[in-house]
């Protein structure tokens, strides 16, 4: 893709604040060719899309840190180093979530309805799921086990299509979004009567509850998913190059392993403070 040519994975992963706006703009031109030649599946359209804009710099980033794990560095200086490329993909996915939150907010609602009728249909199941119960009421195992099916999808797609957690990832930031669009599409009642920076001041506010409301714990758990997609894109991409068994393989197995070691952690952090610490705020 053209835009694609304006930024490369070593520029990413020096500037990595550029891949928010990228986000924002592959997003956006998603919705708008979504709208007018997929309308019908606008929402699912969308995400594909998206995801499509995204693949080059994403698959290229990863062919970068598979490249790291062959220059004999250490294990330490290694984690490191992939800590650049996980930048990289949550600039991208926060761009993605701040755009899809901003669309809903300001599309009319009948192209609300349109533009997100599958994220809106899977938090209607969410909410049917927990009517009548708290959220300490959830299980934290149930929970936990949900989140883990997610990141082992996020592996599985990753090994199987290089990049394809980055589906899963768009999907997820379109989901938050959609949530958090709901809360705030709510709420705005509540500044009707406020004018210029008041209304401004409350506006920005109430836009920022919505987002923390599901990213306390949601930082962390898509901080694993991130880890997981680049470990899963690590050893997709080290099958093709080395033959299994090799001295280069066994190092690369072993750094997949520490990076999906880390994302179990993250994982269950994120489940606790969504059963315990989340509540307590909102």
């Amino acid at each position: 893709m053209v835009l694609n040519l304006l930024i490369n994975p070593i520029s990413a992963e020096k500037r990595p604040w550029q891949m928010f706006f990228l986000g924002i703009v592959f997003t956006s031109l998603a919705i708008v060719l979504s709208l007018i030649v997929f309308k019908s599946h606008a929402s699912l359209v969308m995400i594909f899309l998206s995801v499509l804009m995204s693949f080059p710099i994403i698959y290229n980033t990863v062919r970068l840190e598979e490249y790291k794990d062959e220059t004999g560095t250490s294990e330490k200086t290694l984690l490191k180093e992939h800590s650049k490329a996980l930048e990289v993909f949550m600039f991208l996915f926060v761009g993605f979530l701040i755009s899809y939150t901003l669309w809903f907010m300001f599309l009319p609602q009948e192209y609300v309805t349109v533009v997100f009728s599958a994220q809106l249909e899977t938090i209607i199941n969410i909410n049917t799921v927990i009517q009548g119960h708290t959220i300490q009421a959830v299980h934290l195992k149930t929970i936990f086990f949900n989140n883990l099916r997610v990141l082992s999808i996020c592996v599985l797609f990753s090994f199987l299509y290089g990049v394809g957690a980055m589906f899963i990832l768009s999907w997820n930031a379109a989901v938050i979004a959609t949530a958090a669009g709901t809360f705030i599409r709510a709420n705005l009642a509540s500044i009707s009567n406020s004018f210029g920076f008041v209304w401004a001041a409350k506006y920005f506010h109430l836009f920022s509850i919505g987002i923390l409301k599901f990213m306390i714990h949601g930082f962390f758990e898509i901080l694993a998913y991130v880890i997981a997609a680049l470990a899963g894109g690590i050893i997709s991409i080290a099958v093709i190059r080395h033959v299994l068994g090799s001295n280069k393989f066994e190092k690369i197995i072993f750094d997949v392993s520490d990076l999906l070691i880390i994302s179990l952690v993250l994982l269950f952090i994120s489940a606790i403070i969504e059963v315990f610490v989340t509540p307590r705020f909102f």
